[in-house]
């Protein structure tokens, strides 16, 4: 009988510790970002000030829209030589879906496209939620 009572009780504190498992958001699920990557590939006719003119008005998009959680940038130094032509990268983070999508129509958006349009010449855009 003891034996009994006790399987009980570890099944019953068993479950009760998946049921608390459950209720509770994993640390993986929690910390998921929506990542926006985008790759730029200027035309051979924009020169250094135009690209930085590019450069700055990116950077500012954090502080005029307040859905960006995280912006992060660079340019290309791989020694691979398979970057295509494209060689800067602004990697933006959001917490949802519904913040990307205040993000994309918005006046300061709009506006940097309007720096950036003269001197593109290829983009590439990649979204995915980090894991």
């Amino acid at each position: 009988m003891k034996t009994l009572f006790l399987a009980i009780a570890i099944m019953s504190v068993s479950l009760m510790s998946n049921a608390q498992a459950k209720k509770q958001p994993t640390k993986r699920n929690a910390a998921r970002m929506l990542r926006h990557a985008v790759l730029f590939k200027f035309k051979d006719s924009s020169t250094p000030e135009d690209i930085k003119k590019v450069e700055d008005a990116f950077r500012a998009l954090p502080s005029q829209i307040k859905e960006i959680k995280s912006l992060e940038w660079g340019t290309n130094n791989s020694p691979e030589n398979l970057n295509q032509g494209f060689t800067h990268m602004f990697f933006l983070t959001f917490k949802s879906e519904a913040d990307r999508a205040i993000y994309l129509p918005h006046p300061a958006h709009k506006a940097f496209g309007g720096v950036l349009g003269p001197h593109l010449d290829k983009v590439l855009v990649l979204d995915y939620w980090a894991n």
